[in-house]
């Protein structure tokens, strides 16, 4: 009997090289691996040991060997792929953010409805890092011992792109690449998991300093953010405040997620939890003192990115392992997972974080529920184009 699906990768990112090894670690196996160029997957299919390799997207999907689909390509092939794979009866685990929009989105959203017996999930795998889960256990334990007043999360870290880098969809903003998307999708999402509530309206400034590099100086710059600051106000008036900022030297990442109440403190603070309450000390609540025991040729990603990870593709491998005498496979494991819904949110909630950057204004979080009118969006281009003209 089969016990874990074989596996299709769409992408040959950092993202793949930490990923791939770490599912084979987990007994997966992975039998197919895509590029948009025929080169790059063949480069990514020798070093990863993986069988197949193509630049063709039916070519992954549609083999009989694959079940499980991981999709770590650029955003604008995240729908498109996932929703096709779900109509043949594949599972998916889509990088985040979940496609270039909330358009996007909510198609993923459709499909992921109408095929609820496959797995969808997006890849926020802070939810996975114990840290965090020691931390959303200590608020459901009421370890501040009064509600929750203010969320405070800081992120430094070095650029989003390696120094050899060329021109590709990590420069370009409305491709889905920046600290926005890719760092501050996290803290949206994470924000809701350790609370439980979402975010009904935003402020937030999006920039972007270093528009060149010495391998991207050419025709095109580097529009995608590279640093970030919003404010949230959730659901029950909750403010989050977030700073995300790539500009330290090396391959520096800090994080601190501080959560305060009126009479007391949770802090994470890269993989370690600490926490204070009724005026007392400081004291530590986990200490992050796992091995990070990964044989991936590449370690350019962040520590608690990689350990979100591993901790992701185990509840994983849990779900695919039969229960008792029933085979098949459980979402039990997963269920903390990010699905397409929370991926939808996450889009809302950037969408408006840049509309805000723009007019300088806070703006509500609005989640679309039906697929804009082509008809309508036409109109609303020949009206601003009216007003521009005028």
């Amino acid at each position: 009997m089969k016990m874990l699906p074989g596996i299709g990768v769409f992408g040959t990112g950092p993202v793949v090289k930490v990923l791939v090894p770490i599912l084979q670690q987990n007994g997966f196996k992975i039998e197919a691996i895509w590029s948009h160029l025929i080169q790059e997957a063949q480069e990514a299919a020798k070093e990863l040991q993986i069988p197949f390799f193509t630049d063709k997207i039916d070519d992954v999907l549609l083999r009989k060997d694959v079940d499980l689909i991981f999709v770590l390509c650029a955003p604008n092939l995240h729908t498109q792929i996932s929703v096709k794979a779900l109509g043949i009866g594949k599972h998916i685990v889509c990088d985040k953010p979940a496609g270039l929009n909330q358009t996007d989105a909510l198609k993923m959203v459709r499909a992921g409805q109408y095929y609820p017996s496959l797995i969808s999930l997006v890849n926020h795998s802070f939810r996975f890092l114990s840290a965090f889960t020691h931390m959303k256990k200590a608020l459901h334990e009421n370890y501040l011992g009064s509600p929750i007043t203010l969320i405070d999360v800081r992120i430094q870290c070095s650029s989003l792109f390696n120094e050899n880098d060329s021109f590709n969809w990590k420069c370009d903003d409305v491709m889905g690449g920046g600290a926005l998307n890719l760092i501050g999708s996290h803290v949206v999402d994470l924000v809701t998991f350790l609370t439980n509530h979402k975010a009904v309206r935003v402020h937030g400034i999006v920039r972007t300093f270093m528009k060149t590099t010495d391998t991207i100086n050419g025709i095109r710059n580097i529009s995608a953010p590279d640093f970030c600051c919003f404010q949230m106000e959730l659901s029950n008036k909750i403010l989050v405040t977030t700073t995300i900022n790539s500009h330290i030297a090396g391959s520096s990442f800090h994080q601190e997620v501080l959560i305060c109440s009126s009479t007391g403190h949770l802090l994470v603070r890269g993989g370690d939890l600490f926490g204070r309450k009724n005026k007392g000390h400081e004291e530590v609540l986990y200490l992050d003192v796992e091995d990070l025991n990964c044989s991936a040729p590449n370690l350019s990603l962040p520590k608690p990115f990689i350990k979100g990870i591993h901790k992701m593709v185990s509840a994983l491998r849990e779900a695919f392992l039969p229960v008792k005498e029933k085979a098949g496979w459980i979402k039990e494991p997963v269920s903390s997972a990010a699905n397409f819904e929370d991926g939808l949110y996450v889009q809302a909630v950037l969408s408006a974080i840049r509309q805000s950057s723009k007019t300088r204004e806070w703006i509500k979080v609005n989640v679309i529920t039906e697929q804009p009118d082509a008809n309508a969006l036409l109109s609303a281009a020949v009206r601003r184009t009216a007003i521009q003209m005028n």
